[in-house]
């Protein structure tokens, strides 16, 4: 029986191949698009899953109260996590962590710039690392111990043992002691080397008496089923039993949140990573559908075809279960052909992909896993697509079939139309919010910076380069190819200082402003091109170690009319401000500017930034750097950003999202063409005779594109003003998690419309016009 379904389902597909290959495209596209998202998807998904003690792993963060402006911050002090290692049945472990910083290693000729991490206490026991030699429980045991993956070793040592080697960096000779394979792509924490902190050192001993500032992080690893609520309670009695903390509340984030869930706004998690994850996920689901929906249009279409068919076959005794079934069989085949030219085709376009979202997916055939989803996806596909035309095409009434009085696909007319409104509501859907991100990122990348990011290069400082800072900044002046140098404490694109507002005279009790805060030499408003607003810049007299710079959003915050010249007290310091600058948008640029602090330092910094005279070309400076860095700081690598590609990479993600939504919009928009094709194809073809009718009569070509256009045309309006308004509420609501958003304007689903309407003409009318131009004897000489 089995083998007959399978024999007639290959003469069907076979006899109407025109039919078939619609199809087989239409569905190809789709479980390509749909294997690709679960891939990214199931990548996003398991961050961090290869940690054997994943379920109970949790990072302490904070959140901070000045005068109901909450930020959450990551960073806690240093000795916490020592406190937290005993006496707390719940917590098995707590280590700290610095954040992961480039550091130069030197061995014999090779001088390299590694992402080096200290970690303190029993980092091994809590997270996952597959060590290649060494042991795990003794690598860090020992001062200056070097853990390196394997990937950074090679750099090193190429295929030698690197076990006992020795690295130099910062004047420390550091011994390898174990390695360990790269982390995954799919690991939050990711470095290239890893040492511990030497908790004999004067330094580290301070460190572990300091309470206030905070800059690491502090991770704790559980007992099963913990309660968190008297877990919480413990960490913020500690702080508080401490340092008496009265802003920050203290809480605990599970691994599997801090990927998936690590946006923050007034202290409470408004979601993250997991926002795009649903949204392909879905956007998965509606290709596959739409390509589905194609199936079920075509094949109800094209029942006066199969009207013969069933009714021979109910005559002969089949009965609606075997008839069924054969549809079914029909769709099934379909859907694993699919599948197959699919999996052939993610094979081939997998490089390309993983350029684009930047990871190393794979397609793993072995992987049991996969081919669950694969049956899946194929039995849903062909079920879906299936369903409709098996309970349809098998309800054929047989005598009315035979008799002639059936009119075959009458009463699939409504469905039908209701199916490809859907595709079009979905179609302009997805063109509308891809016309609305590209807007917003472009509104964001228009935004005025404060500042000229144009002819901006900025190097990475050393110690030997500070030292010899004046020498460097002069002889850079003196080539004419440099117009401004200055050197800060952070790079313009970051912020990496945070901190209580200082106080100054008639400042409100209440008041508790969070200030960011940079260091910076003279010439920084040149050299940046910020706007001065007030007063004036540093000149590198004695009185600008005493003297500070804010800027608008500050003075907005602390509500002064003239603030230059007012005295502000840091700690034990006081400090004269001498000058306001406008807002510069440091971080992020979907957010509101901080309150910013600008001291002045000319001891020592993390970047030398230098702005080029108009027409230099940049590789001339470049080479220019490169002999300075030669002559003042030979031991060190050279090291260069252009400042505009460097802010640029703050877009990354929504740029990721909304190139995504152009290929799969793009693609789902085609599949809706291609069944819109097929569909016109059909009508065409039952409608054949009535056209040649109205050519006898006079009518033109003109006037019989309308005719069939018309139709069509309607259930894209249809479509259209079911589509704006769930549109626009979608759209809205993700508009609302940036504070520096479009509007969305009802020009853009105009835009979107006509396009969809400009589609659909020139999809009809390509296949309308060979049946409107033919010549009508064709159709009528046997009437």
């Amino acid at each position: 029986m089995i083998k007959n379904y399978i024999k007639i389902a290959w003469r069907n597909l076979v006899r109407n191949k025109g039919f078939a290959i619609t199809n087989l495209l239409g569905l190809t596209i789709g479980i390509t698009c749909t294997i690709f998202i679960f891939l990214w998807v199931n990548d996003e998904l398991t961050y961090d899953k290869f940690n054997t003690n994943y379920k109970t792993i949790y990072q302490v963060i904070a959140n901070r109260d000045f005068k109901n402006n909450i930020f959450t911050d990551n960073n806690m002090v240093f000795p916490l996590a020592k406190s937290l290692e005993t006496g707390y049945p719940q917590i098995k472990n707590a280590v700290m962590s610095s954040y992961a910083s480039p550091q130069q290693f030197v061995y014999g000729a090779t001088k390299l710039k590694k992402q080096l991490a200290f970690v303190g206490g029993r980092y091994f026991d809590m997270f996952t690392c597959k060590f290649i030699k060494g042991n795990p429980s003794t690598a860090l045991s020992e001062p200056n111990s070097l853990v390196l993956t394997e990937s950074a070793a090679k750099s090193f040592f190429g295929n030698a043992d690197p076990i006992n080697k020795v690295l130099k960096a910062d004047g420390r000779l550091m011994k390898v002691t174990a390695i360990i394979a790269d982390m995954p792509g799919n690991s939050t924490r990711q470095f290239d080397c890893l040492t511990g902190y030497n908790y004999s050192d004067p330094q580290v001993q301070g460190a572990m008496k300091e309470w206030q500032n905070s800059s690491y992080m502090v991770y704790i690893q559980t007992t099963p089923n913990p309660d968190i609520a008297q877990l919480e309670k413990s960490i913020n009695k500690v702080m508080f039993d401490h340092n008496h903390d009265k802003i920050s509340t203290y809480f605990t984030v599970a691994m599997n949140r801090w990927h998936l869930y690590s946006d923050y706004k007034d202290g409470k998690n408004t979601g993250g990573q997991i926002e795009y994850v649903r949204l392909f996920t879905i956007i998965a689901i509606i290709i596959l559908l739409i390509a589905c929906v194609n199936f079920m249009n075509l094949s109800t279409a094209r029942s006066e075809k199969r009207a013969k068919e069933v009714g021979i076959r109910k005559t002969l005794g089949s009965g609606k279960k075997q008839l069924v079934l054969q549809f079914f069989f029909e769709s099934m085949m379909l859907s694993l052909a699919a599948f197959v030219f699919a999996v052939v085709s993610v094979y081939l376009l997998m490089p390309s992909f993983n350029s684009l979202v930047n990871k190393q997916l794979y397609l793993d055939l072995s992987d049991p896993f996969f081919w669950i989803g694969s049956l899946i996806i194929i039995l849903f596909t062909g079920i879906m697509a299936g369903s409709y035309p098996a309970l349809y095409l098998s309800s054929f009434n047989p005598v009315k079939v035979l008799k002639g009085t059936f009119a075959a696909g009458k009463s699939a007319v409504l469905p039908r139309r209701i199916l490809v409104v859907g595709q079009f509501v979905i179609s302009i859907f997805l063109i509308a919010a891809t016309l609305i991100i590209y807007k917003q990122i472009q509104h964001v990348k228009d935004r005025n910076l404060g500042y000229n990011t144009d002819n901006l290069i900025m190097m990475p400082s050393t110690q030997a380069a500070d030292k010899n800072y004046v020498a460097i900044k002069n002889d850079m002046l003196k080539s004419g190819l440099i117009k401004e140098v200055t050197r800060t404490s952070s790079p313009i694109t970051d912020i990496w200082w945070r901190s209580p507002s200082p106080s100054w005279r008639g400042m409100p009790t209440d008041a508790k402003i969070i200030f960011s805060g940079i260091q910076t030499d003279v010439d920084f408003t040149k050299t940046m091109g910020i706007k001065l607003l007030q007063g004036r810049d540093f000149s590198g007299t004695p009185s600008d170690s005493v003297s500070m710079m804010l800027n608008k959003a500050a003075i907005d915050a602390m509500k002064v009319k003239n603030p230059v010249g007012m005295q502000m007290s840091y700690g034990p310091k006081k400090y004269t401000v001498i000058g306001v600058i406008d807002n510069v948008v440091m971080t992020s640029p979907y957010a509101p500017v901080d309150p910013l602090m600008v001291y002045y330092s000319d001891r020592g910094s993390s970047y030398i930034t230098t702005r080029l005279n108009e027409g230099v070309q940049p590789q001339k400076a470049i080479e220019l750097f490169k002999q300075l860095y030669a002559s003042y700081s030979p031991a060190d690598i050279f090291e260069y950003q252009f400042v505009d590609q460097e802010f640029g990479k703050k877009f990354v993600s929504e740029e990721l999202i909304s190139h995504l939504t152009n290929i799969f919009a793009g693609l789902a928009i085609f599949i809706c063409c291609i069944g819109l094709a097929g569909l016109a194809s059909f009508t065409i073809e039952k409608r054949f005779r009535e056209i040649g009718i109205r050519k006898v009569l006079g009518a033109n070509v003109k006037q019989l594109l309308m005719l069939i256009a018309t139709e069509f045309l309607r259930l894209v309006l249809v479509a259209f003003v079911i589509s704006v308004p769930l549109t626009w509420w979608m759209m809205h609501n993700w508009l609302q998690k940036y504070a520096y958003h479009i509007d969305i304007n009802f020009w853009m689903f105009g835009a979107v419309g006509a396009l969809i309407l400009l589609l659909t003409m020139i999809v009809v009318s390509l296949n309308t016009l060979s049946a409107a131009m033919a010549n009508p004897v064709k159709s009528l000489r046997s009437e």
